[in-house]
């Protein structure tokens, strides 16, 4: 890598160059391509900008440094004196006993007491830009095809869940160590058929990461999930957004009409109408007739009262008579 002085700038005293870095060009590499049985098929080109570069080793280390960071739950606990149950009575008095003064048996330089400066619930996630992220991927993939640990399998040809399948075709291939199988968003079923296998460990496009890469022995694409250029990463570590398929307009129902309100038409009465009103004793056997049957109970509680209220009389008549006895004895 050469440096070339592009301005000179003076800050105070002291002299400042400018330089921009010259980053070397993209290199041309292949990688095997096989087919499920085991049987080579040639090499395949690998895209330059992709598999080409020379590794960033210093974006590289931070960018594997904070995708470890965010795995961690950071869970950890400790309890400081003012959460460590008891302490309330002063363990002993002031002064006259030669040691040093205490006021609570929960501070962290007694047994049993709290914990000073220990861990608390934290999130150790940090934050990395997009662009540093994607070049720390390409550096990883990279890296991997400099040592020719990149392998590219034709088709798989498993259209259902089938574990032993899959593992038949892996130990076909003659990949040792472990594998790194990227697979598409919709090969469901094979991922079903790879997930049990413990060589084994698959990822797609959007969760690719410059760990997962480090991390296995082996890269193992497909014809149709190798990377032709790096936007296919732009989009790392960003769920993919489903459009809704186009809704077909249904059959519009009409809107209820509002009928429009009918007129009432007065009807003249009959002559046998307008007799039986005109005649004063048909009109009282209706009223008559109208008035409902008096309950016999309705009678009794009516009475009630008055019989309750014949004592009262008599009580009141015997008051008015004492005084007069009471005159008579004195007299």
């Amino acid at each position: 890598m050469t440096t070339t002085p592009a301005h000179t700038g003076r800050a105070g005293s002291v002299l400042r160059h400018t330089v921009k870095k010259e980053r070397p060009a993209p290199v041309a590499r292949t990688a095997p391509r096989r087919n499920a049985a085991g049987h080579d098929l040639g090499t395949v080109d690998l895209e330059p900008t992709v598999f080409g570069l020379t590794p960033n080793r210093a974006v590289l280390h931070q960018v594997v440094t904070a995708q470890l960071a965010a795995v961690r739950a950071g869970t950890q606990s400790t309890r400081t004196r003012a959460e460590v149950r008891g302490g309330g009575a002063k363990p002993f008095r002031q002064k006259g006993t030669g040691r040093a003064r205490q006021g609570s048996t929960r501070s962290p330089a007694m047994s049993g007491g709290g914990v000073a400066l220990g861990p608390k619930p934290r999130s150790y996630a940090q934050h990395t830009p997009k662009k540093m992220v994607r070049l720390a991927l390409l550096a990883a993939l990279s890296d991997r095809a400099d040592i020719g640990r990149i392998a590219v399998l034709d088709e798989w040809g498993i259209d259902e869940p089938d574990t032993r399948e899959a593992a038949t075709i892996l130990r076909k291939l003659k990949l040792k160590g472990s594998v790194l199988v990227v697979l598409a968003n919709d090969q469901i079923n094979l991922a079903l058929s790879l997930r049990n296998l413990p060589e084994a460990s698959i990822t797609t496009h959007a969760e690719l990461s410059a760990h997962d890469v480090i991390k296995a022995d082996w890269l193992l694409f497909s014809d149709r999930t190798l990377p032709t250029s790096p936007s296919d990463f732009s989009g790392t570590h960003v769920v993919e957004r489903v459009e809704p398929a186009p809704v077909e307009p249904g059959p519009t129902k009409k809107a209820p009409t509002k009928k429009a309100p009918t007129k009432k038409t007065t009807v003249p009465e009959t002559e046998a109408e307008t007799s039986e009103t005109e005649n004063p004793e048909v009109e009282a056997e209706a009223a008559t007739e109208a008035e409902p049957a008096k309950k016999p109970g309705a009678t009794r509680k009516a009475k009630a009262p008055e019989v309750e209220a014949a004592p009262t009389d008599e009580a009141a008549d015997a008051d008015a008579e004492s005084p007069s006895e009471e005159t008579d004895a004195d007299a």
